[in-house]
């Protein structure tokens, strides 16, 4: 019997939960957050700590601190120093503060589409403007435009990058040389780069992210990097999240932002959550990346095999699919609210993460193998149903 049970199915209905609060006999695969139990040595950490019974405020102790080094140098063969990390309430939270912060309303802050779509927010909520650099895709494979990137760069009036560091939502693991190159760019033409390196430590088994901090000096002392165990051990709710920057004079005015926007105290459970992640969550964690590797196989098996139209991007990171929708008849905008009224099958339209997504969908797959498999046999009914719909002439 498997230490973690992956194909127990829990039901998150009536529980407060964003992702399925949906209509009966709907099945919501659109938000990344996971229909797994925490690791339980997490839930154990949290039990002691219910247990205790007084919530009061928090400290940020020195293990919380330890745990983030330890985790870092362990997994991801880097060294961060105990000053260069901040608590956080969460990376949005963080890229928030960092673009009021450190940008000045009516500046350009660059990003990188199809991208995560709260960047967008971050931005234009703040008065910015999105400058938006397309990744190229060609034969199945996302690259970076570098003449395009160069060229925004080195717009005066573009003050910010923000780096997603594996690329949501294409699952795309960026190479020491890419990251460099990108370094390089923004230091020669004075923007500061904002990674968000969320999803790190859901690589694929056998695949193995780059700090972007660690590539280079142009890489360390010009950036901001957002980490957490949130989206790795399913604990977005607890809000506990961390930024790391070497950069003395950057950290100095993140210091202040965060604590300006009262996002750098911890609730009751934030501390404890990371230190256990981090502490004793790491057999869970490659147990899980298996079984989402695995899920993304099976699902791959079942696009090739059963559904005509819609085609998988490989993905190296991340438990959710992209997909490919331009061979169909119609609009991926269009199929998505199709697909969730015909079938109840929620997935997120491409378009939310810039112009160029506006083809594909995205799918989250960390789910019990009956769930995935009940979504994909609603895609595959979805998509004839959309074909015999656009045939029809409407």
């Amino acid at each position: 019997m498997a230490a973690y049970d992956f194909d127990q199915v829990i039901d998150r209905r009536n529980s407060n939960s964003l992702k399925w609060d949906v209509q009966e006999g709907e099945l919501p695969m659109w938000v990344a957050d996971m229909d797994f139990l925490a690791a339980p040595e997490i839930r154990q950490a949290l039990a002691r700590r219910v247990e205790h019974g007084i919530f009061g405020y928090s400290i940020i102790p020195d293990e919380w601190y330890f745990a983030y080094q330890n985790w870092w140098k362990r997994r991801h063969k880097f060294l961060i120093e105990k000053q260069w990390l901040m608590f956080v309430t969460g990376v949005v939270p963080a890229i928030s503060s960092a673009v009021r912060k450190l940008t000045t309303p009516g500046e350009n802050i660059l990003i990188q589409t199809p991208v995560y779509n709260i960047f967008f927010n971050s931005i234009l909520n703040n008065g910015r403007n999105v400058l938006e650099s397309p990744l190229k895709y060609r034969d199945g494979v996302y690259e970076i435009d570098f003449g395009d990137l160069e060229e925004k760069l080195a717009d005066p009036q573009t003050t910010m990058m923000i780096l997603c560091n594996p690329h949501n939502p294409v699952g795309k693991i960026w190479d020491r040389e890419t990251l460099a190159r990108i370094g390089a760019l923004c230091r020669k033409h004075h923007v500061i780069v904002l990674s968000d390196e969320i999803h790190c430590d859901l690589t694929a088994p056998g695949k193995e992210y780059i700090p972007f901090a660690s590539v280079s000096e142009d890489c360390r002392e010009n950036s901001i990097t957002c980490i957490a165990p949130t989206k790795t051990f399913n604990l977005a709710g607890l809000q506990t999240a961390a930024i790391m920057v070497p950069g003395e004079a950057l950290r100095n005015k993140m210091y202040r932002a965060i604590n300006t926007d009262e996002v750098a105290e911890p609730n009751a459970f934030a501390v404890q959550a990371a230190v256990a992640a981090f502490s004793e969550g790491e057999a869970w964690l490659d147990a899980l990346r298996d079984y989402i590797e695995e899920n993304r196989r099976f699902a791959k098996r079942w696009l090739e095999e059963r559904v005509s139209k819609i085609r998988l991007v490989d993905a190296e990171a991340a438990y959710l699919l992209w997909l490919d929708c331009r061979a169909l008849r119609g609009d991926a905008s269009d199929f998505a609210a199709h697909l969730r009224k015909i079938t109840g099958l929620y997935v997120s339209e491409g378009a939310q993460y810039g112009k160029c997504g506006a083809e594909f969908l995205r799918m989250n797959i960390a789910c019990p193998r009956k769930t995935l498999e009940d979504g994909l046999k609603r895609l595959e009914e979805g998509e004839r149903k959309y074909a015999a719909y656009r045939n029809c002439g409407r």
